[in-house]
C-alpha cells in the first residue's frame, strides 16, 4: 500500500504513515522530507479517488486548503526581498482603492500577521464567488474592518490571500499563481499551483469531508453564535468548503491564493526546504538570509484567536504552533520551537524548521475534522521530530 522510500533514522516515519492507512483511515497521501536540502523521506499511498480505486502515484496532487497561504507569503518575501515591496508600506501604496472604509492605514506587516482587522467578510459570497477574482477584489475595497488594524490578531482565512495576491498583481503585472510557478516552483522543479491548468487536472486526487467534530471549539461557536466571525467566515465565503466545491472543475482552474493550491507533498516540502536553509538550495535563491528572520519570528498571538476560538501565532505570513492536542481532532498544530508554515484544514501542512534543518510536506484527500492538523498529520510531525532526538514540551512545540 505504502511506496516510496525513508532514509536511515527516519524509520518511525514510515511507520507513522503506514500506520495512518492501517489505523487511522487514511485514504490516500504523500509524505516529503528535506534535511539538510536533501530529500529523506518520500512516501505516498492508498487511493486517489474511492469510486475507481485508481491508486495514489508519486505525482498525485492534491487540493491543500490553507497550506496555500505560506506559498502566498512567500511571493509577497520575494517581492520584499527585492526592494518592491515594505512591510511598513500601507497597502494603498500599492492598490490605491484598498485605502478606503478605515483601511487606509493597514500595512503589508498587518496582512502578513493577520492583524488587518478582515478576517471573513461582512456579507455573503455568491456560491463559487471566491473563483470571481474581480469580484472578491471589489467587496476587499469596499469591506470595513472588524476592528482596528493593528490591534489585534484573529485568523484570515480567505481575505489575506487576495489582498497578498493583489499586492503581487499591481507590482509585478503577473497573477499570484504565475508569479509562483516562474519565480518559485519552476526554478525548484516543485509541484505546487495555485490555479491549475486543465491539463494538469487528472493528476487531481478526489478530496473526501470527514464528519465535523462537535467538540470543536470552532464548531461549537458556529453553533452558540450566529453573529461570530466563525460562524460569518462559514456563512460568507461562497460555499467553497465541500466536496462538491472542492473537486469542481471551475474551482481547481481559480487562483485562490488563501486556499486553492493544489500540490505533491514533495513539491510543498522542497518550496520550504531553502527557508530551513539560509534562503536557497541546490544553487537556486529565493531570498537572502536576512529576510528569514520575518518568517520565523512571532509578530501577533492570541489566547483566544476570535476566528477560529483556539490559541493562534502568527509571523509575518506563516504560522507557529498553535492551539492545544489535548482539546481533540483538528484543533491543533505542534511544530518545532523555531519552525514555522502553515496547516491547512482538514490536515495538509507544510513547513520549515530552521533549527533542525529541516521541511516538512504532507497532503492527503481525506479531510479530517477540526480547523488544524488531526492525528494522522501530527503523528508524522512527531515521528520525524523524534528521529531527530526532540522531545515534546509543555508549551506545546518541539524542543531540542
Amino acid at each position: 500500500m505504502v511506496e516510496g522510500f525513508c532514509s536511515s533514522g527516519f524509520a518511525n516515519v514510515r511507520d507513522a504513515f503506514e500506520r495512518n492507512f492501517t489505523e487511522r483511515g487514511e485514504i490516500g497521501a504523500s509524505l516529503a522530507i528535506y534535511r539538510d536540502g536533501k530529500l529523506v523521506v518520500d512516501l505516498w499511498g492508498g487511493v486517489a479517488d474511492t469510486e475507481t480505486s485508481k491508486p495514489w502515484s508519486e505525482d498525485t496532487m492534491v487540493a491543500a486548503f490553507s497550506a496555500t497561504k505560506g506559498l502566498s507569503a512567500l511571493c509577497i518575501h520575494i517581492l520584499i526581498d527585492r526592494g518592491l515591496v515594505s512591510l511598513d508600506a500601507p497597502v494603498c501604496q500599492y492598490w490605491p482603492a484598498f485605502g478606503q472604509s478605515g483601511k487606509e492605514a493597514i500595512t503589508v506587516g498587518m496582512v502578513l500577521a493577520h492583524q488587518a482587522g478582515l478576517p471573513v467578510f461582512h456579507d455573503p459570497l455568491p456560491d463559487a464567488g471566491l473563483t470571481d477574482w474581480p469580484m472578491v477584489i471589489t467587496r476587499l475595497e469596499h469591506e470595513t474592518p472588524f476592528w482596528e488594524p493593528g490591534t489585534q490578531s484573529g485568523y484570515h482565512a480567505v481575505t489575506i490571500g487576495y489582498v497578498l495576491g493583489e499586492i503581487v498583481r499591481r507590482i509585478t503585472g503577473k497573477t499570484i499563481g504565475r508569479f509562483l510557478r516562474e519565480e518559485v516552483a519552476q526554478p525548484l522543479d516543485a509541484d505546487i499551483w495555485i490555479g491549475l491548468p486543465a491539463t494538469q487536472h487528472d493528476r487531481v486526487a478526489t478530496t473526501y469531508f470527514d464528519e465535523p467534530n462537535p467538540q470543536s471549539p470552532f464548531f461549537q461557536k458556529i453553533v452558540d453564535d450566529p453573529s461570530s466571525l466563525a460562524c460569518l467566515l462559514v456563512m460568507n465565503s461562497g460555499n467553497d468548503h465541500n466536496a462538491t466545491s472542492v473537486n469542481s472543475y471551475q474551482r481547481r482552474l481559480a487562483e485562490n491564493p488563501a486556499a486553492g493550491g493544489i500540490m505533491t507533498a514533495k513539491g510543498l516540502a522542497r518550496t520550504y526546504a531553502p527557508l530551513a536553509l539560509d534562503g536557497s538550495i541546490d544553487g537556486i535563491r529565493l531570498v537572502r538570509p536576512a529576510r528569514l528572520p520575518d518568517m520565523r519570528t512571532v509578530r501577533s498571538a492570541c489566547g483566544i484567536d476570535p476566528v477560529l476560538n483556539v490559541a493562534t501565532t502568527f509571523t509575518y505570513g506563516f504560522s507557529k504552533s498553535w492551539g492545544d492536542r489535548r482539546i481533540g481532532e483538528g484543533e491543533f498544530v505542534v511544530i518545532g520551537e523555531h519552525a514555522f508554515g502553515t496547516p491547512g484544514a482538514g490536515g495538509s501542512i507544510g513547513f520549515a524548521d530552521p533549527e533542525a534543518r529541516l521541511s516538512f510536506g504532507y497532503v492527503m484527500n481525506k479531510v479530517g475534522p477540526g480547523i488544524g492538523l488531526n492525528t494522522r498529520g501530527q503523528s508524522l510531525i512527531d515521528a520525524a521530530y523524534r528521529s531527530l532526538g526532540y522531545t515534546d514540551s509543555d508549551a506545546g512545540f518541539w524542543v531540542r
